[in-house]
């Protein structure tokens, strides 16, 4: 259970699970093709067979390469600026949070270089940035050295992500780099995103697994899977009016607004955490709605800018196999497949105009996943979001 949830942490949190365990590596400078090769699989197709990754994406290349590893790319509103994750300081082996400028490729470093970070947004309006971090745990420096003592050592272990109860959200001005911390409960405080005005944050917290009275069973829990007590607040961005927005068992994680801000996107696990799936509610936590039902590991959902469809990543066919999918935003549709290549595609996340799309993907065959941008065809998104089947009816119309 444990391993199938850090895999698909990655979303915001987000490339921390699978796409690392595959070798999620190192998101750096440049704009080198790389050619895509589509490989056939024997599982059946959710998107019309007339409908290929090459109808979707055109000019596929790996945009990044510096670092062990790196991703979760968002971009500012005007698509100028692009945050992501990157491990690439030479004494923290942890993920530090950078900028890339989109027009000039230069990259900027954001966080202190101390600590744990992870889920960086950018906020409308000014350009400052939303991060999670660690820097204030007084054993950060303590955790760096062990952790770089034991990749030294050559040993090797499964990646994990652990959910480090000290992880807080900050936001930092880059010009200056002052920053202001948003959160400050014991638990673990991430994958934030900002609301379309800038006024509201959204974020996964699991602080009701330290601030409350809890059950024998409920503590053995939290020692084995703190996610089990993941849950969705919004905040505002001048730290009041703190809510809850979820009340389930297992795992909320992962939101994002829809461009218009009346609704959020996130996935939900289920108790036992063998499957997810994606979900949208409204900005209040109203009105929660499923949206998928693959029986498989659907997250790292990302609305369309022009709030048509939502982009996400699925296990469907393969355990370690994940693909990107589109859905429309009622789920009334089957999903549409839109990768078609073996290993890890996912954390899809378009551009403010809509027409690129920023993915993570270790089809180069590389030790560990890259960022990769493509052209995005929008019209073939709607025509084959068209010809999709209702949900749970095949294509002759019969369920």
């Amino acid at each position: 259970m444990t391993t199938i949830k850090q895999i698909a942490t990655l979303s915001c949190t987000t490339i921390h699970g699978l796409a690392t365990n595959l070798g999620l590596a190192t998101l750096a400078l440049g704009l080198l093709a790389v050619p895509v090769e589509a490989t056939e699989h024997a599982a059946e197709e959710s998107a019309p067979a007339a409908f290929t990754e090459s109808d979707f994406l055109k000019r596929s290349r790996r945009l990044i390469f510096d670092g062990k590893r790196s991703g979760e790319g968002y971009f500012s509103p005007d698509g100028k600026q692009m945050v992501f994750q990157s491990e690439r300081i030479d004494d923290n082996p942890f993920y530090q949070i950078f900028l890339m400028d989109m027009e000039t490729g230069d990259v900027t470093q954001v966080s202190n270089g101390t600590g744990k970070t992870t889920c960086a947004f950018i906020e409308p309006g000014n350009g400052h940035v939303l991060f999670s971090s660690t820097h204030h745990d007084p054993e950060s420096a303590r955790l760096q050295k062990e952790e770089l003592d034991f990749r030294a050592s050559g040993a090797e272990r499964r990646y994990s992500w652990d959910y480090d109860p000290q992880m807080d959200l900050y936001i930092v001005d880059p010009a200056t780099s002052n920053e202001r911390r948003l959160t400050t409960a014991l638990g673990y405080d991430a994958e934030a995103s900002y609301s379309p005005d800038g006024k509201w944050v959204v974020f996964s917290s699991m602080r009701d697994g330290y601030d409350g009275e809890l059950t024998a069973e409920e503590k053995k829990i939290l020692e084995v899977d703190p996610s089990y007590f993941g849950e969705l607040y919004r905040i505002r961005t001048d730290g009041t009016g703190l809510e809850r927005l979820t009340s389930v068992p297992g795992y909320d994680g992962g939101p994002f607004y829809f461009p218009n801000g009346e609704r959020i996107i996130w996935r939900r696990f289920s108790e036992d955490g063998l499957t997810a799936n994606v979900w949208s509610m409204k900005a209040d936590g109203s009105d929660q709605r499923q949206l998928t039902d693959f029986g498989a590991m659907s997250w790292a959902p990302y609305v369309h800018p022009s709030g048509e469809y939502i982009l996400f990543a699925s296990n469907k066919h393969g355990f370690s196999n994940f693909e990107v999918f589109m859905i429309d935003v009622a789920g009334t549709k089957e999903p549409v497949r839109i990768t078609n290549t073996d290993d890890f595609d996912g954390l899809p996340v378009p551009t403010p105009d809509g027409k690129q799309l920023v993915w993570t993907s270790s089809r180069h065959a590389g030790k560990g996943a890259q960022l990769y941008v493509a052209q995005w065809s929008h019209e073939t998104a709607m025509k084959a979001l068209a010809a999709a089947p209702l949900r749970g009816m095949t294509e002759e119309g019969s369920r």
